[in-house]
Order: C-alpha cells, then structure tokens, then sequence
C-alpha cells in the first residue's frame, strides 16, 4: 500500500495535503467523515447536550413513545432515551480510542521492527502474532471481565491486544518494502542509527496503512465492546449503546423503538467508520503507479590486487585506505546457497582513485556493498580479510562496523532523487547526521552543512537546504549527496554509478567536482561505474570485473594502452560504438589519455 504521508520518490512533500483534499471531494467520505464527527462530539458534549439526567427514572416515562419533551421516547424503566443514547456515544468512542491506540502501541512498532531488521526478529513477532490471532478472544475477554470486576477500560485494552496483529501486518508489510529504498541505505552509511532511522523513516512510512487500519479496527472494537455490554458485561452505572441494545431486545415485540435508537446509531457509526477506511484506501492506492525500484545488480567478483610500480606486492594493510582480501558473497535461495562472489581482492592506497568498471552484473556494487556491510538480509560475506584505513573490520560486531560510516567512510550512491528522503527538507537530511554521528550542536551542523554544500558549487546553499528533494534539479541532488558524503571528512568515499542519471554536461561537472573534493580532502576515492570514460577521466588505478571477477587490474594508461585481457578491449571497444561520433570518441580519449600523462 502506497504511504499516505510519505511521498513517493520524486513526488512532491505537499501530496498529503492533495489527498486530503481529494478526499474531501470524495461526497461519500465527506458524508462519513461529517457523520463520524457528529458522533465524536455527541459524546464530548453529551453533559451539555443531553436536555435529562441519564440516570433520572420517571415511571411516567416507562416505555412511552417519543413525544416534543422526550425526542426518542423512554426505556423500559423510565429513561430518556436521547439522553442516554449521547452520553452512549461518548462511552462507545472512548473504548473505541483506547481499543486503536493499543492496538497500534503494541502491532506497529512491532511490525516495523520486524520488517526493518528481518531474521530473528521477523520470525519471533510473526509467531506471536500468529499465537495472538489463535486464542479464542471472547473467552479471554468473559475472563478478564471475570478477574476485573467487569472494569471497562481493561476490557478495552484486551480488545485492542487482540486488534494488535493487524496493526502488526500492514507495518511489517509496508517496512519491508520501505526496507529496501535506496534512501534507507544513504541513511545507514551516513552513520545513523537503527534507532534514528526506525522514527526518522520507517514510522513515518507507515502512518498510511495505520491511518486506514484505525479506521476500520475503531469500528470492529465498537461491535465488540457492543457485544459484551449486550451481555451484561461492562459496568452497569454508566450508559451505553450495548445495554440500551439489550433492554430493546427484552421489549423488541411490544416497544421495538427502545431497540431501534441503539441499533441505528450503531450502525450509522460503525458504517461511516467503514466508509472512510474505504474511501481513504482507494486514494492511497490510485494516487500515484509506484516508481520503479533499481534492482541492485548481483555481483560475483574476482582477484585484483594493487601493486607496486616495481611488480612488488601491494603494502601492508595498515598502509591501505581500503583493502579485501578473498572476499566471497552468497544469497541464501530456495535451492541453497548461492555464490555470486568468488574469491576478490582488492585494494586502495589513501589519496588514490581506484575505478571498478564491468557491464551490469559483473559484481562492483555488491563488492562494494559487502566492505560497506550494505548486503541484504539474505546475503553472507566472507573474506579471509576487510580493511579500513588499517582498521580489520571483517570480523567487527555490526554496531562497532556501523560506527565507521559516516566518520571514516562515506558513500556517494547513484540516482540521486530515490537517495534522498521525500518527507524532509534537504537541510534536515544533512544536518541531522552530523548531529547525530558527529555530536555537533544544530547551529554548529547547519553551518557545517551550508559548507560544504557552497564547497560542491551550490551559490544558494540556503534555498537548498529549505527544499524538499523534488523541487531541485538532478545533477543539483547529486552535489547535495557529494556533500552529504564529504561533510563528515571521511578518509574513504564510495561513489557507485555517481554520474549515471545525470546528463553529459552534468556529469563532467561532478566528475570534476569529485576530483577536487578527492584532491582537497587527500582522501581514497573508489568510483565504481561502467563507463571507461568516468575511468579515464578520473581514476589513477583500474579494477576490470566480469562474472564476479577482476579480469585485469593496473594504472589507467596500462589499461587504456594495453588491455591484456580480450573482455578489458571489448568494453572499450563498446564504449566506442556507443557514441554519435568516432572522431569525436578519439578526441576524447586522446584528451583522457593527455590527462592521465600529465
């Protein structure tokens, strides 16, 4: 289901505000909603409303028929029935209330979490859950009622227990698809927590569903709690719509009006409860197709390990910015596991650009994934070694790993409108994990931020850092993420496709800008990309991977002048045909090969 207060990519923040007013042109939820209100404040105001006590018997007024002083007539023991049917209403709104809010207490921050994190969280709340829907609910109500004195608001609470499941499945749905946005793995690496990025992204990825789930659940806890006052269950001093039900249902054959007035509020109110969920349900669904999601390219990769200009091996760990060695990746399937990654070494000096090209599933991203710790639930690395800036980090617990990105490491991912959050400012998204990872103060971080963003060639930092994501250009957003990714002045910056969605002219400026940033800072640069002209603009050292390999690895003029493998020369020669003009294509790569020269 498509998130009511969470924008799709590229969509502008203000769709929730459109929605509502789409739905406010929707006559059948305007009349629901108009009716549920209604009885909303029928209940607040009963005191002022109500023209008699509730409790005040008349014996004149026993079963009498309605009349211009009693609007409804009187029950069968002398009551005013508009007075009692009010004051009704706000018993039945209020165990409604209670009801929901339990219900989304318990279902959706267990959903969430189990959509978030997966694995053992997933199966154990999925199991409760399951154990919950099992157990026969009335049972466990008459017997709460039994050990409570019948007390209303408990019984309530056990309702909205029994309403948690819901809750918990549309959350852990919806967290599982949201799981997966790229936004969610620029968050990780920028170094927030689980805990941040669990209220920051996710919660609010679920107030849709949650909203239509309310909806619905608030009219399923009405007929219940109507249900158990029906049967006497509830406390007797206070009027309700269940015990009013039950004194019609005594005199139904001879006073069928004493039965009538409950019944039809009833029904009214559960019925416009309904309505909404349903009205709000087929907007959310309509508003907008889905943007079609990037599929990260399995990788498999193979051996390509730097070394010296002399033929020695490459310096020890400790001298390196990154190093992998052995680096093998599985996905668990339902055939077994299955290795996509066989076996790559890799490494990066501090202050070199090392490039990674091979065509779409030749296994960049997932090697870089793996050294990030990025690998979905499904994924296993193992390596007989992963270094950052000296520091073994294979073997290091989740938290203590998670700690580098966003200090030592930072990631410049591609498709920038689908790496950044709809729902928050550009500002708020550079700002909060400076507070968040490097203990800055929020005047200390926006000045940070409105840095580094006029550093990446941003003249109106302050326009920027006060709009959304859509209301900026593409090549805009990218430099936005740039900054993101240098701001915390790492020692290590990934760049995975960075000029991909952009146009050509665009793409110059940010391979240019990259290596400015990459020169200022002194830090190690990995672009991984498919393009050999990103390689030769940019890069000092080249890793060529096919089928989960590094085919060829050396300095870019050797790559370039020498291709010793027949797949290295074949890219190359694709890249050629590719463009509008060979004579073109030659001039480029002879001003590429001037700039690796010199």
């Amino acid at each position: 289901m498509t998130d009511l207060a969470m924008p799709a990519p590229g969509a502008p923040l203000q769709a929730q505000q459109r929605l509502w007013s789409r739905y406010l042109r929707r006559p059948l939820g305007v009349t629901a909603l108009a009716v549920f209100l209604l009885v909303v404040l029928a209940g607040l105001l009963a005191p002022l409303l109500a023209p008699y006590d509730p409790h005040l018997v008349d014996y004149d007024l026993t079963q009498a028929p309605p009349s211009a002083e009693h609007w409804m007539g009187g029950d069968s023991a002398g009551r005013d029935i508009f007075s009692r049917l009010l004051y009704g209403a706000r018993t039945t709104v209020y165990g409604a209330a209670v009801a929901c809010v339990v219900g989304i207490g318990i279902g959706v921050p267990a959903g969430v979490a189990a959509g978030y994190f997966g694995g053992v969280t997933d199966r154990i709340c999925s199991w409760v859950s399951d154990g919950v829907q099992a157990v026969p609910g009335m049972i466990v109500l008459l017997i709460v009622a039994a050990g409570t004195g019948a007390d209303f608001t408990v019984l309530m609470v056990t309702v909205g227990a029994f309403m948690a499941p819901g809750y918990y499945r549309i959350s852990r749905s919806r967290a599982l698809a949201v799981r997966k946005e790229p936004y969610i793995d620029a968050a990780r690496v920028a170094g927030l927590t689980h805990t941040k990025i669990l209220r920051a992204h996710m919660f609010r990825a679920v107030r849709a569903p949650v909203i239509i789930q309310s909806a619905l659940t608030a009219g399923i806890a009405m007929g219940m709690q109507t249900g158990l006052q029906f049967l006497g269950v509830g406390t007797a001093s206070a009027p309700d719509w269940g015990q009013m039900m039950n004194d019609g249902f005594r005199t139904m054959g001879t006073h069928p009006l004493i039965l009538l007035w409950p019944s039809v509020a009833l029904g009214v109110t559960m019925a416009a409860l309904a309505f909404m969920g349903s009205v709000l349900a087929d907007l959310v669904s309509v508003r907008t197709e889905p943007a079609p999601r990037r599929r990260r390219r399995t990788a498999t990769t193979g051996t390509g390990r730097r070394t010296a200009p002399t033929g020695e091996p490459a310096p020890p760990a400790a001298a390196s910015a990154l190093r992998i060695e052995n680096l093998r990746v599985s996905y668990a399937t339902a055939q077994g596991d299955k290795e996509v990654v066989h076996g790559v070494s890799l490494d990066v000096a501090p202050g070199e650009v090392l490039g990674i090209v091979g065509e779409s599933g030749s296994g960049k991203s997932q090697t870089m994934f793996s050294a990030l710790d990025l690998l979905p639930a499904n994924g296993r690395a193992t390596a007989d070694g992963i270094w950052i800036g000296g520091l073994p980090v294979g073997h290091l617990p989740p938290a203590r790993r998670h700690a580098l990105l966003g200090t030592r490491v930072g990631y410049v991912p591609q498709e920038p409108m689908s790496n950044l959050d709809p729902c928050y400012t550009i500002g708020h998204q550079l700002v909060e994990p400076l507070r968040a990872v490097h203990g800055m103060t929020k005047a200390q971080a926006r000045a940070r931020a409105h840095e580094v963003l006029v550093r990446v060639g941003i003249t109106d930092a302050d326009r920027v850092m006060a709009s959304y994501p859509h209301q900026v250009s593409g090549g805009m957003a990218q430099r936005v993420l740039i900054a993101g990714a240098v701001a915390g002045k790492p020692e290590l910056v990934v760049a995975d496709e960075p000029t991909t969605a952009l146009d050509v002219t665009v793409q110059a400026e940010v391979l240019e800008l990259l290596r400015e940033l990459q020169r200022e800072y002194h830090m190690a640069l990995v672009i991984v990309t498919h393009n050999f002209g990103v390689v030769a603009d940019i890069c000092d050292r080249v890793a060529v991977m096919r089928d989960g390999r590094v085919v060829e690895s050396g300095p870019v003029e050797q790559i370039f002048d020498r291709p010793a493998d027949p797949y290295t020369a074949e890219l190359i020669r694709a890249s050629q045909d590719d463009t509008d003009s060979r004579d073109d294509l030659d001039a480029a790569w002879h001003e590429a090969g001037r700039k690796v020269h010199t």
